[in-house]
C-alpha cells in the first residue's frame, strides 16, 4: 500500500454554483482530512460542503455542512474523517458570494 499526504485541491468559486473539490481517480482511496475555509472579503459570506459518494448531487441530501455563516476575513479549520474510493464520487463546495471564499483541501491518497 503507498500512502502519500498531500493538498488535494484548491478552488475559489467565481460564481455561486456548488463545484467539485476533489474526485478520487481510478484505483485510488482518497482520505480527506482537513479543509481549509478563507472568506478573503471584508463582508460576511456564507459556505455549504458536499459529499456524493457516487455522482453530482450537491444539496440537502449530501451536505456535510450547509449555509454555514463566516464571518468577513476569516479562516476555519474543519478537521474530519472522509473516505473516497469510487472516481465518480466528489467532494464539493458552494458560497452564497461569488470570489469570496478559497477552500483548500488536504488529505492522503493511497493505491
Amino acid at each position: 500500500m503507498n500512502l502519500q499526504e498531500k493538498q488535494l485541491g484548491q478552488l475559489r468559486p467565481a460564481n455561486t454554483t456548488a463545484a467539485s473539490l476533489y474526485s478520487p481517480v481510478a484505483n485510488v482511496t482518497g482520505i480527506i482530512k482537513t479543509l481549509h475555509v478563507c472568506n478573503t472579503t471584508a463582508s460576511s459570506a456564507k459556505f455549504s460542503i458536499y459529499s456524493d459518494d457516487n455522482g453530482t448531487t450537491y444539496d440537502e441530501s449530501t451536505a456535510l455542512f450547509f449555509d454555514v455563516l463566516l464571518a468577513a476575513n476569516t479562516t476555519v479549520q474543519i478537521s474530519m474523517f472522509v473516505a473516497m474510493d469510487n472516481e465518480a464520487g466528489n467532494f464539493a463546495v458552494q458560497t452564497d458570494t461569488a470570489s469570496a471564499i478559497t477552500f483548500t483541501l488536504f488529505g492522503a491518497e493511497t493505491t
